[in-house]
């Protein structure tokens, strides 16, 4: 298979997708009106509730879903052959991740901005509403755990993207204040901002931060309690917005050059398309790719991260209800292209990295030691960054390691993002649940809530084995985007109650995800065996996931007429 062919062919279908399936679901099922007042403008604090730039909204909430999901799923899966992940990214991202992604904003929107759990509790019954707020609460836990994981691991093998990273936060306050304080014009506040990004990549190149990963798991945990208790406009919305730029600028350069290499004839596939039914990928162990791939491939797909995101922060933010195409639906699509760049860059230049880090590896054995490798002698990260560094050479000539440490640079960015968008996220699950349940005031101090969630994510990151952490993230993760889309489902049919079969574009999607993933949980708890804390999450998730379920079917079988329009 040749690179040009695969990029041309993932922009020919979410371009196609965007244009039909996109507007259709935004004028025949959401019925998005510009005239309608949205929260940010309703119910403004200038905290949490802030109309945002449809650009500025865009770079948060694309930055904040991305993080390293999009990359570091689908170049674990490349282990079961280029070609099952490839299928799963576009089946997944156009028929479940963007819809999914679109509802849980819009519908959010149209209750004020409130969470997509707190839906569940409007739509079925205040037991699914605190269910679901616990449920979402464990899911966080692992998203930090998992990433934490990721972004200390970078920090350690490439110190010039930690230098970088810690400069762009202070880059992103410098924009906060002329923004939102001095007010300057929004043209002039991105250049200049854009500006001290290119200064802060050089400075991190010229002096790179050494640091061990005990550190930084010290130091990512002080970050995100910070940075998930300020104020949006200080630094979460500026911060997203640049580092969309940077993600921009690598999913360009990445396309062009992987078109490039492939008209050149040196960007054919050479790694397998499919070695195994089961690889040695979860806990090193034979993983059957259904239903493991949809555990391992999250943000490229599918996340049920996304949901809390786009209910969360980004529903908070939107200035009109046209823009939620753009946010939702849009950026879905653009992970979908990122995660098929990352398949294409190890689908060509695999075998290149494996040789460079001195470990053999063929067609036959690709299924067994690529994922225990990846994880172990390689780097999860690295064999993308690599990979791209080198189509990045072919294609214009670039140093392989300037290359690489862009990459690697363009993962960390995001991966914060999502970290101190978690915990953030997190912090609004645990108040709302003191809420429920009574309880003392000072547990729903933001700064306790943040610290609660942050301690409880780095220490299952601090100890815990990549390959266990990622599927159990990936696992609650996905689950959860079942929940949501069963959510949105009811929300759909019975209030929105929209012509024709749109219903259904909803429903099956969710009933399919449900039982793949539930599947592939209880499989994880059976046969990977987890430590205890990763097993009591899952265990919790599985008990919570059942009970929603049944509440779903209850809420579905009530006519539509006792739902109030929203």
């Amino acid at each position: 298979m040749n690179s040009a062919v695969i990029i041309l062919i993932a922009a020919a279908i979410y371009a196609g997708m965007y244009v039909t399936y996109g507007r259709g679901l935004q004028n025949k099922v959401v019925k998005a009106d510009p005239n309608r007042p949205t929260p940010a403008h309703r119910l403004y604090d200038g905290v949490d509730y802030v109309p945002a730039h449809p650009m500025v909204l865009y770079g948060h909430h694309f930055a904040s879903i991305a993080g390293a999901g999009p990359i570091v799923g689908p170049a674990v899966a490349m282990a079961w052959g280029w070609l099952p992940g490839l299928i799963w990214v576009w089946f997944g991202n156009v028929f479940i991740g963007a819809v999914h992604d679109y509802l849980a904003l819009m519908s959010s929107v149209r209750y004020d901005g409130k969470s997509i759990q707190w839906i569940a509790g409007k739509l079925m019954s205040k037991r699914t509403s605190m269910a679901f707020e616990l449920y979402v609460w464990f899911a966080l836990v692992l998203v930090i755990a998992a990433f934490a994981a990721v972004i200390s691991g970078i920090f350690v093998s490439t110190p010039e993207a930690a230098t970088a990273s810690l400069l762009f936060l202070g880059v992103a306050v410098i924009l906060g204040y002329l923004l939102y304080k001095v007010q300057i014009d929004f043209k002039l506040g991105t250049i200049i901002g854009i500006v001290l990004l290119i200064i802060a990549i050089w400075i991190g190149f010229q002096y790179p931060l050494v640091a061990s990963k005990e550190t930084w798991y010290i130091a990512l945990g002080v970050y995100v309690i910070i940075a998930s208790s300020l104020p949006v406009w200080i630094l979460l919305q500026p911060r997203d917005y640049l580092n969309a730029y940077i993600l921009w600028f690598g999913l360009i350069v990445g396309g062009l050059a992987f078109i490039v290499v492939g008209l050149k004839g040196v960007g054919t596939f050479t790694a397998p398309a499919f070695t195994t039914w089961s690889a040695n990928v979860v806990g090193g162990k034979p993983s059957p790719f259904w239903p493991t791939i949809p555990l391992v491939i999250a943000c490229g797909a599918l996340s049920g991260f996304h949901s809390i995101v786009g209910s969360g922060t980004s529903s908070k933010q939107l200035d009109n209800e046209l823009h939620g195409l753009m946010v939702g639906y849009g950026g879905m699509f653009t992970e979908g292209l990122l995660s098929t760049i990352v398949i294409a860059s190890i689908a060509i230049y695999g075998y290149q990295v494996f040789a460079d880090a001195g470990v053999s590896i063929t067609a036959s054995n690709w299924g067994q030691i690529y994922a225990p490798q990846v994880a172990g002698t390689i780097g999860k990260v690295t064999i993308f960054s690599k990979s791209y560094a080198y189509g990045l050479n072919d294609a214009f000539g670039v140093d392989v390691k300037t290359g690489t440490i862009f990459a690697s640079l363009w993962v960390s960015a995001f991966a914060l993002t999502t970290l101190d968008t978690a915990t953030r996220l997190g912090r609004f699950a645990w108040q709302e649940i003191i809420e429920m349940v009574n309880g003392p005031e000072i547990l729903k101090n933001k700064w306790i809530a943040s610290f609660i969630l942050a301690i409880f994510g780095i220490y299952l990151a601090w100890g815990g084995s990549w390959l266990i952490i990622w599927p159990a993230f990936s696992g609650m993760n996905q689950m959860l985007a079942s929940i949501a889309m069963m959510t949105a489902s009811l929300w759909v049919a019975k209030v929105q109650r929209p012509e024709g079969a749109w219903k259904w574009a909803v429903l099956i999607p969710a009933l399919f995800l449900w039982i793949t993933v539930t599947a592939a949980l209880a499989w994880f708890l059976v046969v990977i065996k987890p430590g205890f804390w990763v097993s009591l999450i899952t265990v919790v998730g599985l008990i919570l996931n059942v009970l929603l379920v049944f509440d779903w079917y209850a809420a579905w079988k009530k006519p539509a007429e006792e739902y109030a329009t929203a």
